[in-house]
């Protein structure tokens, strides 16, 4: 079934003025070609998309579905043409890169830098994702590369070893742990814990760490943003486990203690996943060369 954009505008102009007149005048349609054209789609969808009413018309649910589909489609037709716009003004191809908040906080910014420095005429978009997130967005053909921890949970992406963080740890300046250097992550679970929303990688290894040793998390808050963790730290709301480029940034600007976690989980990996394919497109190689380098022949 071919759907066409000019009745697709009629119905979502007579959703907008609950009126089949007022719509076909706002689409310069003359009202009985508009009503055809209403009906002929209905007849073709199965369903009733108005309840015509003494003083105008009324969406039915099925309408209103449908309008919603129709607004997406908008906001993908303005993408597209923004895009090859793009091209008339030298832009030669769009990378579209989704990363984990770790990744974005610690490592790839200066590489994002570096490959945009070198390849000016590519333009990038950067999504903040889960890990999880990440790969199910190249896995699925929303982004042309992904950023995020191990493990690797769908086998359609093909990987490189990016970069490696190490978990650190945020407690108020005056906090029972700030004497300390150092602390085992079986210390932190006697306090509440500020951490990242459900489904962040860092949270899920908490999760799971604490099963391991018999106890709870005591998740007391959760937020998006390393920044507003430090502050909640940093009034006294608990304590915080984070990645140690941003923990280190953060002990400088707020009033909280840096301590090392003493675990071997809390080295991290960051992994750079796209999509396998037989032969990747020559930005996106350009990208993963750039990122991880390929060891000089011998």
């Amino acid at each position: 079934m071919r759907l066409d954009l000019t009745t697709l505008n009629l119905v979502l102009a007579i959703e907008q003025t609950r009126s089949i007149t007022r719509g076909a005048q706002q689409e310069h349609l003359a009202l009985a070609a508009a009503s055809k054209r209403v009906s002929d789609l209905e007849a073709r969808l199965g369903v009733q998309l108005f309840e015509r009413r003494s003083r105008g018309v009324e969406p039915t649910e099925a309408c209103r579905a449908l309008v919603r589909h129709i607004r997406s489609l908008h906001a993908s037709l303005h993408a597209l043409e923004s895009e090859v716009v793009e091209f008339a003004r030298g832009i030669k191809g769009h990378l579209r890169i989704a990363a984990n908040s770790g990744a974005i906080a610690e490592c790839l910014p200066a590489d994002l830098v570096a490959f945009s420095q070198g390849h000016p005429q590519i333009r990038i978009s950067l999504e903040d994702l889960t890990s999880a997130e990440v790969q199910a967005a190249v896995a699925e053909g929303r982004a042309d590369a992904g950023v995020f921890t191990a493990p690797l949970l769908d086998s359609r992406l093909q990987t490189w070893s990016y970069a490696r963080g190490r978990l650190a740890v945020l407690v108020p300046k005056r906090h029972a742990l700030a004497a300390q250097d150092r602390v085992r992550f079986a210390d932190l679970l006697d306090y509440d814990l500020i951490g990242l929303h459900a489904g962040a990688s860092a949270q899920e290894m908490m999760r799971q760490q604490a099963q391991a040793l018999g106890r709870t998390l005591n998740a007391r808050i959760q937020v998006r943003g390393f920044d507003a963790i430090a502050q909640l730290v940093e009034a006294g709301l608990g304590v915080a486990v984070l990645p140690g480029g941003p923990a280190e940034r953060f002990s400088r600007v707020f009033d909280v203690k840096l301590l090392a976690l003493d675990e071997d989980w809390a080295v991290r990996e960051y992994c750079l996943g796209v999509l396998r394919q037989e032969r990747l497109p020559a930005v996106l190689q350009r990208f993963v060369d750039s990122l991880c380098p390929p060891a000089p022949k011998a």
